[in-house]
């Protein structure tokens, strides 16, 4: 499948969105945009965001800002999905649905705002212990038992954890493709990346010269993820190697005591080295992002490959809704949004 379409980048650009319900949001270098179709208008929200020089300097610092940014960008994407899903929503659909007693009775005590800003952080934390338990938990617990069942060594273990990570991931993103609400998400998902393309390409931000554009985009948080995905398995191996080398009591626990060797480095996986490889990958999707050559573009082929699964051609509308988030965070000053 290959996309032959309009890639004539001039420039590469900062501004990064999402694909909402009905909606994408747009994220630029001083101002976040939500624009949602809904009864046929467009509701727009712009909020202004704090600038990352405003952090703590320890929170800008490689290694520390790609935790940062990756937990504060999945706080703003479930916000905005939760404010698409309620705009989207028809009136009909809101009312019939009755308010249950539990979640009456921690509106009542915590307050609307303070409810709502309670469920988005439930949301994110059950989403990522989901992501966990599903993308981690379980490859390790497999990995267990296949070196249970085969006595491999350390490497052939962590290689096959590592595969069944991937295999896994590629075969829930498939599956979720198919589903028909899904495919209308992964629809304004291609309008975003063909948007942003358009901009980069200095075109004028129409509709028809945004369809012109490939639905593919090299920035993509899906080329992330496989970065993650593949980095963690060489990580993984390194650091299990070095540290039964280097701690010879965490040697000797392997061979006396499987199941307790196990469940340590399950924990150290997930606690210790699972942020490492997000935060690597981050620096390495920084460096991808400003530089394209035969090196940077095999680091980001799978995730392009992917993207056939992620993205759908949109409609017109689906267009116009991302042009006018795009509109809404491009900076006054050219060129303070460059990569």
């Amino acid at each position: 499948m290959k996309e032959k379409k309009n890639t004539q980048e001039k420039f590469k650009t900062m501004i990064g969105g999402q694909a909402l319900i009905e909606g994408i949001m747009m994220r630029g270098p001083d101002k976040q945009s939500i624009v949602v179709r809904s009864k046929g208008e467009l509701v727009e929200k712009v909020e202004d965001i704090p600038s990352a020089k405003d952090r703590k300097a320890i929170l800008r610092w490689p290694l520390i800002r790609g935790v940062v940014n990756f937990g504060a960008s999945m706080i703003s994407g479930v916000k905005a999905l939760m404010y698409s899903a309620e705009v989207s929503a028809d009136e009909e659909e809101l009312t019939e649905e009755p308010q249950s007693k539990l979640d009456a009775w921690l509106e009542k005590k915590l307050g609307s705002e303070k409810f709502m800003q309670a469920a988005i952080y439930v949301a994110v934390a059950m989403g990522f212990v989901f992501a966990v338990a599903l993308f981690f938990l379980l490859p390790i617990e497999l990995g267990n038992l296949f070196q249970r069942l085969t006595d491999c060594g350390l490497v052939v273990q962590h290689l096959f954890e590592g595969v069944l990570r991937i295999v896994i991931f590629v075969l829930y993103m498939f599956l979720i493709s198919r589903m028909k609400d899904m495919k209308r998400v992964f629809s304004y998902h291609g309008a975003e990346h063909k948007t942003i393309r358009c901009y980069e390409a200095k075109l004028p931000l129409t509709v028809e010269n945004v369809r012109r554009q490939t639905r593919l985009h090299p920035r993509c948080g899906t080329s992330f993820l496989f970065v993650v995905m593949i980095l963690s398995i060489l990580l993984f191996t390194v650091v299990s190697y070095a540290l039964n080398a280097w701690i010879p009591a965490l040697a000797q626990l392997q061979s006396t005591n499987k199941v307790v060797y196990n469940l340590l480095m399950m924990v150290i996986k997930i606690f210790v080295m699972l942020p490492l490889v997000v935060s690597i990958s981050y620096e390495i999707n920084r460096f991808v992002g400003r530089h394209d050559n035969w090196f940077t573009r095999a680091l980001t082929a799978p995730g392009m490959w992917f993207q056939h699964f992620t993205t759908n051609e949109p409609d017109d509308s689906m267009i116009e809704t991302a042009i006018r988030a795009l509109e809404l965070v491009i900076p006054e000053q050219e060129g303070t949004d460059l990569w």
